[in-house]
């Protein structure tokens, strides 16, 4: 295939697969699995992790800058924590609120919880203020768990402990006045495994993940056990084969589920090795790789890109990775990525955290988002209303492969719909009456494009897709286009609102290279060789870095507003009024003639 746009046959599949044969049994035995569990089995993560403790105990579980964890210690750190809390009066189904940066006592505390059939409330440690305070009355904790580190965060929140708070300090030496130490509590409780555990169901929550969102206040997803012990199977065996021998090198935080779900539950089942690293670093990466001799590793937004910036080194690809999983791979840097760096096997995934539906390149393809079994359907949408289409009869129609729409799936008893917290935002994710009356379907918030054979490729997000010239214009095939402008480093496209013209016209937002240059005319030339007119930006603004959140997606609300004034924008900005002449810098008597409508973009 040379784009994500390309249809995939049965042959593509057939001679892609032949590369994974050696992983074949792997998969099978997830796909077996996979198909075992079920909502009501008595099954979870403290059970799982039990088992592996009981079956290698001295196999290690983690290791975290120098230090190591077996399966046998970790499991009964877990417990000590969940005796202390379980002293504390924490029980099945109680909320308990987790406030750390990467390191190991997340993890355990994490495990400790839903030992007990609570549920784990990651907060984002990143947060601060009205937010913060927000997160935390969002999931209501019984008890709140506080690293060292995250302290002044939670301080930024709450000046002083709520009266009825029960607050527990994670770190070593002595804890702040007024904050018991939940480690010396621990250090002379219980060990054995919680009797509960065996009685937690796999329909049952597990966790509360708060969605990065790039606007508005954060929303808490429902996680289950049902949902972590199918991508412990599906991801961690069908679709990457871990087993037991592998060591799964995990850079992302810890109150994602990228992290918390994908890479920790493949870890479990496969009876593996997780290398936690305390946050992503660029220039140190492959050097974390080499010293864990890591075989997996994750990744999510620009970090593939940011890897690709670094110099060139003969080290390169001096390293033990077979298989690297995660979401966001831009097609135009794919094979440059897996070329560079010698990965056999790129498992592009698509999925969210409140979501019932999950993509995966199980079959190793390059540039798709992957395969899914489960029901799902794309259907036409309208981006100038921002709302699927429906027909006489007040019905969704599906496009034709090849075709851009919306991206929907099923809610069903045997695919559920867990949901956020709170129940207004959970109904407002759902389409009823989407083909036949009664019927629920999830609103992704995705537009994607069938590739045939059940695989699609990412085209947009709703609300990041406009119209200008009376068509319909995705960011990231633009994107594509603008990064790979000579001496481009990051490129985030957008629409925006111009005075007199029906849509919006497109502005793009540019990091350059160190040393690089903007040429507004070579720029503007390449862009209309390689976009449909109507798809070229008509703005382009320099900056120096992107804000991005924590799970690297950039934040263009606040590029949105700024517009194209060059009164609200900081740095060069470019608009193109004449494209033989190129992008030309943008001044205030070009802004006035654009608003008393004397210059039509």
């Amino acid at each position: 295939m040379s784009t994500s746009e390309d249809k995939i046959s049965l042959r593509d599949i057939g001679r892609a697969s032949l590369r994974l044969l050696p992983g074949v049994l792997d998969a099978v035995c997830g796909a077996v699995r996979l198909g075992l569990v079920q909502a009501h089995a008595r099954r979870s993560i403290g059970l799982l992790l039990e088992q592996q403790a009981l079956s290698n105990p001295d196999k290690d579980c983690l290791r975290f800058e120098g230090r190591r964890w077996s399966y046998r210690d970790f499991n009964a750190w877990a417990n000590r924590i969940a005796d202390v809390l379980h002293q504390r009066g924490i029980r099945r189904g109680d909320s308990v609120g987790v406030l750390f940066d990467n390191e190991p006592a997340l993890l355990a505390c994490v495990a400790a919880i839903v030992k007990l059939g609570a549920v784990a409330g990651m907060l984002n440690p990143n947060q601060r203020g009205e937010v913060l305070a927000y997160s935390v009355g969002v999931i209501k904790p019984k008890t709140l768990l506080i690293s060292e580190a995250c302290l002044p965060a939670l301080r930024s929140a709450f000046a002083e402990q709520p009266a009825d708070a029960d607050w527990l300090w994670v770190g070593e030496g002595e804890a702040p006045p007024g904050l018991p130490s939940l480690p010396a509590l621990a250090e002379r409780a219980n060990t054995a495994n919680p009797a509960i555990t065996r009685e937690i169901e796999a329909r049952e929550a597990c966790y509360y993940i708060f969605t990065s969102g790039t606007t508005g206040l954060p929303k808490a997803a429902r996680m289950s056990h049902l949902r972590w012990l199918r991508s412990a199977y599906g991801m961690g065996q069908l679709a990457m084969r871990l087993h037991a021998d592998d060591v799964f090198y995990c850079p992302l935080p810890f109150y994602h589920n990228n992290a918390l779900t994908l890479c920790w539950s493949s870890v479990l089942a496969a009876g593996a090795t997780l290398a936690m690293a305390q946050k992503f670093s660029a220039s140190r990466f492959w050097d974390d790789i080499r010293h864990h001799e890591a075989t997996a590793f994750v990744y999510i937004g620009e970090l593939c890109r940011y890897l690709l910036l670094q110099a060139p080194k003969k080290s390169d690809r001096e390293h033990r990775v077979r298989v690297a999983i995660g979401n966001g791979l831009r097609p135009e840097i794919w094979d440059e990525f897996q070329q560079r760096f010698g990965i056999e096997h790129l498992c592009e995934f698509y999925g969210s955290s409140e979501g019932n539906l999950v993509f995966v390149n199980v079959f190793g393809l390059a540039r798709t988002a992957g395969f899914s079994p489960l029901p799902y359907a794309i259907v036409g949408f309208d981006t100038e209303n921002d709302c699927p289409q429906r027909n006489a009869k007040g019905f969704m129609q599906r496009v034709a492969t090849g075709e851009a729409g919306l991206l929907i799936s099923e809610v069903s008893k045997h695919n559920p719909f867990d949901g956020y917290t709170d129940e207004k935002a959970s109904e407002a994710k759902l389409f009823r009456n989407v083909f036949k009356q009664g019927d629920c379907w999830i609103n992704s918030g995705d537009l994607v494009r069938e590739q045939g054979m059940r695989h699609i490729a990412f085209v947009d997000r709703v609300g990041d897709t406009f119209r200008w010239k009376g068509e319909n214009v995705a960011t990231t095939e633009v994107e594509r286009a603008v990064g790979a402008l000579p001496g481009v480093e990051l490129a985030s496209v957008y629409g925006v609102q111009v005075p007199h013209a029906d849509g919006r016209a497109g502005m793009a937002a540019i990091v350059l290279q160190a040393g690089a240059r903007f040429d507004g005319i070579s720029a503007a030339k390449a862009l209309l060789q390689a976009l449909p007119a109507y798809a070229v930006p008509v703005f382009v603004r320099l900056l120096d870095a992107h804000e991005t959140t924590a799970t690297f997606k950039i934040r263009k609300v606040d590029l949105k507003q700024q517009g194209f004034d060059p009164a609200s924008v900081d740095g060069p900005l470019f608009v193109l009024r004449d494209r033989a002449l190129g992008y030309e810098p943008m001044t205030a008597a070009t802004l006035a003639r654009i608003n008393d409508g004397q210059l039509r973009l």
